[in-house]
């Protein structure tokens, strides 16, 4: 057997409902990744494999207890992530000992609380709902956004750090996501692309929500998807602010706050930690 390279970079393997990342710590040594580096780590085959690689990286705000990098499994950049965006809160949480952790992303500061035994609770900031602000190619109204694609229609666009168009439907789990999802992700409204959520109201305070998230694809769990989701459902007057919303990996529970934030509460999970070779990273 070889042995493992002492140069080689330790990661740990986590997930939020299923939603799994590789999360890196570059707080005390830099690191640098390329599209191709990320799409290496991020293949399930030859990689360790990941829906995102996360970057924890020093802190650049002095309120914030670190940086968060995030890129999906194409290697493309995004600023948000509500799954990891605990995760990383948790792994700093508990090297701390505290309670609290504030982490920076290019979406914002957010503040992050412990819930329960494996529970984290984060504000993942403002709803942005005006058209410049998902973004959209155009002005409009984003209640009613003018997309539609093979029985779907009608979507509400929510920003939450990253583009959300919500469509709602009588049985999320009949949605040929697999088919639809990359040509609505890729629809001309959407200049930064977009992640595409069918969304069945079950009750006042429940809803059955699916993703397909851009630049990775279906994703058992998305935490801004379900922020947007119940955002969209509120405005639409189809559910109350506060609402569990059910993924494929679990349930969140969400809250869309008088002062416009959302709160997302949900679990944490280490699946393991390990190694990378040094032929992984560039």
């Amino acid at each position: 057997m070889t042995a493992i390279s002492p140069q080689g970079r330790s990661f740990l393997k986590m997930h939020g409902l299923g939603n799994d990342f590789v999360v890196l710590d570059a707080r005390s040594r830099p690191l640098a990744l390329d599209g191709a580096a990320v799409r290496a780590l991020a293949d399930r085959r030859t990689g360790v494999g990941c829906d995102q690689l996360i970057v924890v990286e020093p802190a650049r705000h002095q309120a914030a207890d670190a940086f968060m990098s995030i890129r999906n499994a194409d290697g493309s950049e995004v600023a948000a992530c509500g799954n990891a965006t605990r995760c990383v809160a948790w792994m700093l949480m508990r090297e701390t000992g505290g309670q609290q952790a504030v982490i920076e992303t290019k979406a914002g500061l957010l503040k992050a609380q412990a819930a329960g035994r494996q529970g984290i609770a984060v504000d993942m900031g403002p709803a942005r709902l005006d058209w410049q602000d998902i973004p959209l190619a155009e002005a409009m109204d984003s209640l009613h956004l003018p997309v539609s694609l093979d029985g779907l229609a009608d979507p509400v666009g929510v920003g939450m750090g990253n583009p959300h168009a919500v469509f709602f439907v009588d049985d999320a789990d009949a949605i040929d996501l697999t088919r639809l999802g990359p040509p609505l992700e890729h629809h001309r409204l959407f200049p930064q692309r977009c992640n595409i959520e069918v969304a069945q109201v079950l009750a006042a305070d429940r809803i059955r929500m699916r993703v397909w998230e851009r630049g990775t694809g279906i994703t058992l769990a998305c935490g801004t998807g379900a922020c947007a989701t119940l955002v969209a459902a509120a405005r639409r007057g189809l559910t109350g602010r506060r609402a569990e919303v059910v993924v494929d990996g679990g349930v969140l529970t969400i809250e869309w706050l008088a002062d416009n934030h959302v709160l997302m509460t949900g679990p944490v999970a280490l699946a393991y930690a390990g190694t990378l070779d040094p032929s992984l990273l560039p």
